[in-house]
This record gives C-alpha cells, structure tokens and sequence, in this order.
C-alpha cells in the first residue's frame, strides 16, 4: 500500500475514509471521495463551498426611457445563473404619473417579468415608482410597505425608500424610517454582515446634511455592510468609513452606452456572500448565453425616442501646455441666448483625442454654438473627485472661453488649453 501524506488542513477536513480493495484507499474531504497519493494533481481539497456562503443579485435601474428587450432578457439570463434571491435597487417602471391605469399598466407588465424569475424578488421604490403622493398610495395599495428588512444566512437585508416623503427634490429617509433602521439594526446585532439596498445615493447629494443618510450611517456604525444604489444610471464605486458603497449602472434604462470607461451598461450584479464579507462580480448582460449560445427572445417594448435632434460627428483634441489631458472630461454646452445648456461630452484618450456623445455612444453633437468646458480630475480610491487640474476658469461655461461651432458633416474641434 502507498503512504497516504494530508496536510494539516485536509486531515481536519477528513471525514471518514472508505477502503477499497486493491492497494489505493479513497478518501472523503470535504464531500470530495478521492484516492490521495504522494503526489496529487490538484492544488488542495478546501473545496470552495462553505455552509454559510451563498449567491443573490442585483438588478439596477431599468426606466428614464427603457430600451427593449433588456429587463425582459436579464430575467431569462438570472434563470440561468439561478442565485438564491435577486433584489432591486428601484426605478422599476417609468411613473411619474398620477393616472391609475397608466400605473396599473406599466406595474402589470414589470409584475409579469417578476413573476417569472424562478427565485424570490425583493422590491426597492425609486424616484420613478413613487415620485408624488399617489404613487406613494398606488405602491401601498400593491406591495404594502415602501422599506423592510429580511435576514438570510445571518446576513441583515436592508431594503429601504430613498424617496421618503415622496417627491422631496433629491430625495431623503425620514425620521420614521431612520427609527425603523436604528430598531432593525438593534435587533440584528449579531449579524455577520449587513447589506443595505436604496435606490438614490443619498451620501453622494447637495442635501445630505439633512436628508437622514447621515443618520442611517452612525447607526450602521461598528458592524460590516455593505451599500448598494442606482439612480444616476453610472456604475462608480465609493469607500466611506470603510465600507464599500456600490453606484449601480443599468439593467435596460436609459444609458448612453460608452462601456466601462464611462460607467455605462447593462449588467446584474452577482453577489457571493462569504464570512468575510461579499465578493461582487458584474455580469454584463450581453455576455450571459443559455448553454446552446442563444440569447433568449422577448416581446419587451422599449420607450419611443421622442423630440431628439439631427446629430452630428464631433471629434477633437484637448491639450494642456502642449501635453495631452487624458483622462479629462469635455462637455459642450448650447448657448440659448443668455443661457447654457449642457449637451454633450467625453472623455479624452491618452493621446489626447476625444469623441462627443449626446443620445447613444460616440453619435456626436446636434447643429448649433457650444461654449466648451474642460474639467481634469482623478478620483481617489475612495471614488471621491480629486483637485481639478486645470485653471478653474476652464469648469465653466461662462469663463472658460472656449467656443465651438458643430455644423452637418464630421466636425473636428482642437482645444489648447493655457496654465
């Protein structure tokens, strides 16, 4: 019989061996029953399937003009990957509206993509969902509470309403729901983790002095968790206090589609939850094929593209003292008699090149005079904007005095920016 060597690991592991007849023995590790020898074609039998891990994800927003057949296909292509649960970030229908049918309609067809997911679907409000008091009673009415909590694996669930009350302009959490938090918080102290769900980056606003995320960060304080949100259609990540804050892309709404560089895709988010902490992964939807490398077919409609303008090629150069500004961000803005309105932008390439977008990736830029800004900032590893590196004159419109004119046909601008 060969000797059998385990490490010290595997021998903690062993279970129980089984002999077989001959000169080999099988060992069962870790639900593994294998013949273990001097040497092993394997790196190690620490089998990467704890007890208390397991996989959920996330959809992100899917309105503010969603496109067809986007939602409808990430519900076949969830089937497919099967996770425990899924859970949203809201923004679920288009709303904004106060006419019941219209509600009813638009919530019956999400309901009936819902309904065929094979796992549970958690619901979160967003802006859309419940942007005015009627809304807030529609949703009532429908699926009863705006935020919840649920607890899975030991692991806190927190599904709140980032629109609370309904239509406060950037949003907020009220003091009733900050008291629910602090109660749910309370009464889940010996979590392992703590995810927590909104629709709107509350920590990311003009108004979070006072909107209650504050209040809802010093009572998350001293545990793990983990933050998720949609809204601003850009995946970006954040570190606050330590903890990891998730600024979702889309899952069919309104993008412009440029690709990771900019933020900008349909994905679901596959989350892995391990003792030490979730592990993401962003599974862009256009990747995700059934096993014969066919992308599922749906009837989803999308939103008519409605009052958008001819658009033109626009490309250019920007440099800074001779050197290429890569990296910086160009935005033209139309000049309406006394006023400004931002149109298009881009970001700009190592060498210095650029390329305009306004409705779909790369299309250019409608007809018309452009004051032009240029802004050069890197984000720090906690996704917070660095020091723009440029003369501040040049982050604005009405200073930065560069001009340009986009006429039919491929448009070429050159910007030669002065320190």
């Amino acid at each position: 019989m060969k000797r059998v060597i385990l490490s010290a690991t595997a021998i903690t592991a062993l279970l129980t061996a089984v002999a077989i007849s001959g000169n080999h023995q099988a060992t069962l590790v870790n639900g593994l029953q294998v013949q273990i020898e001097e040497r092993n074609p394997w790196t190690h039998l620490r089998v990467n399937n704890a007890p208390a891990a397991f996989h959920f994800a996330i959809v992100s927003d899917r309105t503010g003009g969603h496109r067809a057949r986007i939602f409808s296909q990430a519900v076949e292509q969830l089937n497919l990957l099967q996770p425990a649960f899924v859970i949203s970030v809201g923004d679920l229908i288009e709303g904004y509206s106060q006419d019941r049918n219209r509600l009813g309609t638009e919530w019956k067809e999400f309901q009936g993509y819902a309904r065929k997911l094979q796992m549970p679907f958690f619901y979160v409000p967003g802006n859309h969902d419940v942007s005015n008091a009627f809304q807030e009673t529609h949703w009532q009415e429908r699926f009863g509470r705006r935020y919840y909590h649920f607890t899975y694996q030991d692991v806190l669930f927190l599904m709140l309403c980032s629109d609370d009350p309904a239509g406060a302009g950037e949003g907020g959490i009220s003091k009733d729901q900050v008291a629910f938090v602090e109660k749910a918080l309370k009464n889940s102290a010996g979590v392992r983790w703590t995810i927590v769900a909104l629709h709107r980056p509350l920590w990311n606003t003009g108004n979070v002095a006072d909107n209650g995320w504050l209040d809802v960060e010093k009572a998350l304080q001293g545990r793990p968790y983990t933050v998720f949100a949609g809204h601003v259609h850009r995946f970006q990540k954040f570190v606050r206090h330590g903890m990891n804050y998730y600024q979702l892309a889309t899952t069919g709404g309104a993008s412009r589609l440029r690709g990771v560089k900019y933020g900008e895709f349909d994905h679901v988010v596959w989350v892995t939850m391990k003792n030490e902490g979730p592990v993401l992964a962003n599974l862009m939807l256009d990747g995700i094929y059934t096993e014969n490398m066919k992308q599922p077919i749906t009837a989803e409609e999308g939103v008519s593209e409605r009052n958008r303008k001819p658009v033109y090629a626009v490309n250019g150069k920007v440099f800074f003292a001779g050197t290429p500004a890569a990296e910086a961000q160009v935005a033209f803005h139309a000049i309406e008699g006394k006023k400004m309105r931002r149109v298009a932008d881009g970001l700009v390439e190592a060498d210095g090149s650029f390329l305009l977008t306004t409705y779909k990736a790369f299309d250019g830029a409608p007809a018309g005079s452009y004051a032009v800004t240029v802004v050069w900032r890197e984000p720090d590893d906690k996704g917070r904007p660095g020091p723009n590196r440029l003369p501040e004159k040049y982050s604005r419109p009405d200073t930065s005095g560069l001009r340009a004119q986009v006429k039919s046909g491929t448009n070429e601008v050159v910007l030669n920016l002065a320190p």
